[in-house]
């Protein structure tokens, strides 16, 4: 029996496209569609959730301890529930449940008034981040070989900041609409929120193989000794990436120093997007430059552009200068955050991926805040063009460093 299917132009041109890419299997456009729409929730709230605290009366201090608590809190959550993942051999789940559990906790931060609340609330969102990141990130190494690695987490990276760039859109619109409304682009992200997390359901899991036991999986003790029972290539490779992370501070202070160039908060989030855009552009064609000439030059790349904007935004003369830089700093980002995760994958065992991924992104979280809390001492002692060329030299080491011990360019 001969059977006919009939499909469209539109439907063949659309297959024709997915044969040049046949790395991009469903689950991967999945992932990045779930990705750029929680993005755009996420996004929307990034640069206007300061202002909010400080309407309702929250002290700077008080800002940064409830954001360092959540950030420390999504830190040991990455290991924790990575290594969870892969004991059960489930990816799904982990995913779900984080993205969901995100949505929700965003919303809340707007409805909250009170401290503890409000920590709450925030802690709930980074909680949820750090359910999902590892399994996620794991789930897009199982779902590519090895050649194409670096293409699906930059055609992933890609897709996360498109989502980047919709969020702060949405916001400037609102904002000039209705001038310190914020509270209901609160409500406003959880729509994004809940359909990334309904696109999840999309997801066909394989089978796994488990390792370990639920004991092993859920001991604090075993989480901590994971580095040194890794890889040798891993063990160097995240000591590099995480004394680069000592000197990368959160790019808020990139933002404030842009503010005290006496530049308004709509720009400000306009040259936010501008940065968004220039990483959402690089993002693919940088995985696909990584799986060509290897991660570590591509990397090395990163942080040379990261140096040289950092500078530039230091010392810039004008506001064209610092929106130069902005966008030049646009491109580290995607020379380096899909790089730098598709090259450990290369590094760790296959029924370890959630764990060696896990651990590396519960150390960079604590490296960042110890990154930011050095870079607001000297931001406060010697000034912002100090504080940010600290940062700039800082990567130049961290390359030195990194060609010396990272020999082998995956």
């Amino acid at each position: 029996m001969e059977i006919k299917i009939c499909v469209s132009n539109h439907s063949l041109v659309t297959l024709h496209r997915l044969k040049r890419f046949p790395y991009l299997t469903r689950n991967i456009l999945l992932l990045s569609a779930v990705s750029m729409f929680n993005d755009v929730g996420s996004e929307m709230l990034i640069p206007i959730m300061p202002l909010y605290f400080s309407d309702i009366g929250f002290s700077t201090v008080l800002i940064g301890f409830l954001e360092g608590v959540a950030e420390a809190i999504a830190a040991f959550a990455k290991l924790y529930f990575g290594r969870l993942s892969d004991q059960s051999g489930q990816r799904k789940p982990f995913i779900f449940w984080g993205y969901l559990l995100s949505a929700f906790s965003k919303t809340a931060t707007g409805l909250s008034i009170l401290p503890g609340s409000v920590l709450a609330a925030r802690s709930g969102d980074k909680l949820g981040k750090g359910l999902r990141t590892a399994a996620r990130d794991a789930l897009l190494a199982d779902e590519s070989a090895a050649e194409n690695r670096g293409k699906v987490f930059g055609f992933h990276k890609a897709a996360d900041t498109l989502g980047a760039v919709i969020g702060p859109g949405i916001a400037v619109l609102w904002l000039i609409s209705n001038p310190g409304s914020f509270r209901e682009l609160f409500l406003f992200a959880l729509l994004p929120g809940l359909l990334a997390s309904g696109l999840v359901l999309l997801i066909i899991e394989r089978k796994r193989v488990t390792v370990g036991s639920q004991k092993a999986a859920t001991s604090f003790k075993f989480l901590f000794s994971y580095f040194g029972k890794a890889t040798l290539g891993y063990r160097k490779l995240v000591f590099c990436l995480l004394l680069f992370t000592l000197f990368n501070s959160s790019d808020a202070f990139l933002l404030l120093f842009a503010k005290q160039q006496g530049i308004s908060v709509v720009h400000i989030i306009l040259i936010y997007i501008g940065y968004n855009i220039v990483f959402a552009l690089a993002a693919f064609p940088a995985g696909i430059l990584a799986d060509r000439i290897g991660m570590k030059r591509v990397f090395l790349l990163g942080l040379a552009v990261f140096a040289l904007a950092y500078f530039i935004i230091a010392y810039s003369s004008s506001i064209g200068v610092l929106i130069f830089g902005f966008a030049l700093y646009g491109f580290f980002p995607a020379l380096t955050d899909g790089v730098s995760k598709a090259w450990l994958t290369q590094l760790i065992p296959a029924t370890e991926k959630a764990t060696g991924l896990g651990f590396f992104g519960m150390a960079s979280g604590l490296c960042l805040l110890v990154a930011s809390t050095l870079t607001g001492f000297l931001w406060n002692s010697f000034g912002a063009s100090i504080a940010l060329s600290v940062s700039a030299c800082g990567a130049v080491c961290s390359g030195i460093v990194l060609v010396i011990f990272a020999k082998k360019n995956t």
